[in-house]
């Protein structure tokens, strides 16, 4: 998450996100655009960890089932 927040374009590349990496590098190299790339970074984490969240509970609900 500290990541996420201080070297956003570092966050997509180290998560393997090369393109978006960039993308959010050259938003970032702005004074004003490195808020929103920040934000960008955060939620995209946040959002991974959720769909990581949801595939393991899916996961558990089908092993239940058998």
């Amino acid at each position: 998450m500290f990541l996420a927040i201080v070297l956003p374009f570092l966050s997509f590349i180290a998560r393997g996100k090369v393109l978006t990496g960039i993308i959010c590098f050259i938003l970032q190299i702005t004074v004003i655009g490195w808020l929103p790339a920040a934000i960008w970074a955060v939620m995209s984490l946040n959002n991974e960890r959720a769909n990581k969240r949801n595939e393991d509970l899916i996961r558990a609900v089908r092993e239940g089932r058998k």
